[in-house]
């Protein structure tokens, strides 16, 4: 039997990963959860890099998640403080490659440092037009639904959408970055597999691949793997493989 027919795609726009793994990485290695989340940020660095020279136009971290509230308040500080180290080191960088930071969740429940250094990096790269770093900082992706839903509510009551004028395009045009295209390969380490209430409007037709590998072990070499076998598969959309094949 002739194998299915497999076109090769480009390099993915959009990227997204859900950095699972910095905590158990540590407790293997015999060392505080805090460090492994510490060496998680030089993955990020090493990924961020990775994707903006291999061409990838967006990429979306999931940097820590309405539900990691709930984590031991020692964790959560550690984890608040993040971001400041981040971009004492980083901002240079994103402007010296033209790099758009951007950021999604419901930032008001941030810590004041946490919040300042994100909205400093997002307004200091705000003409950037080259690869588009989005983090993900106290986001849910039912969260960015309800507060979708919430804003065409408002809307409606104040006579100035028409419920019948809500379409996809429409509610897309609420969520918390209306630019944010949809996600054309997501990646998740630390060898569970589940997408963890991560861009749920925004990855319906996402490609999904799991890596064993823990965040802080991830690299370049495998998000180059992922890409190769996001781009041997085929990309239906509710159609046949018929209809998709080049003519």
């Amino acid at each position: 039997m002739a194998a299915p027919h497999s076109r090769v795609q480009a390099i993915p726009r959009h990227v997204a990963v859900i950095m699972d793994g910095n905590g158990r990485w540590a407790e293997r290695q015999g060392l505080a959860r805090s460090e492994g989340h510490r060496a998680g940020v030089e993955t990020v660095r090493e990924i961020t890099r990775a994707a903006r020279e291999l061409g990838v136009g967006w990429l979306t971290l999931y940097a820590f998640s309405s539900e990691n509230w709930n984590r031991p308040k020692e964790e959560v500080d550690v984890l608040m403080a993040l971001p400041e180290a981040y971009f004492e080191t980083e901002l240079a960088e994103a402007m010296a490659h033209d790099v758009r930071i951007r950021a999604i969740g419901r930032r008001d429940r941030l810590p004041p440092n946490a919040r300042a250094a994100m909205d400093e990096a997002v307004e200091t790269t705000r003409e950037n037009r080259g690869m588009q770093l989005v983090l993900a900082l106290s986001y849910g992706g039912r969260d960015e639904i309800v507060d979708a839903a919430r804003s065409l509510v408002r809307e409606a009551e104040s006579g100035t959408l028409h419920p019948a004028e809500v379409d996809e395009k429409t509610f897309a045009a609420h969520l918390h970055d209306p630019e944010l295209p949809d996600v054309d390969l997501l990646i998740r380490t630390g060898s569970e597999q589940r997408i963890s209430n991560f861009l749920l409007w925004q990855a319906a037709y996402a490609e999904l691949h799991f890596s064993d590998l823990m965040w802080p072990e991830f690299g370049r070499k495998d998000l180059e793997e992922a890409i190769r076998v996001f781009q041997r598969r085929e990309r239906r959309f509710g159609k046949t493989s018929a209809q998709v094949q080049p003519s």
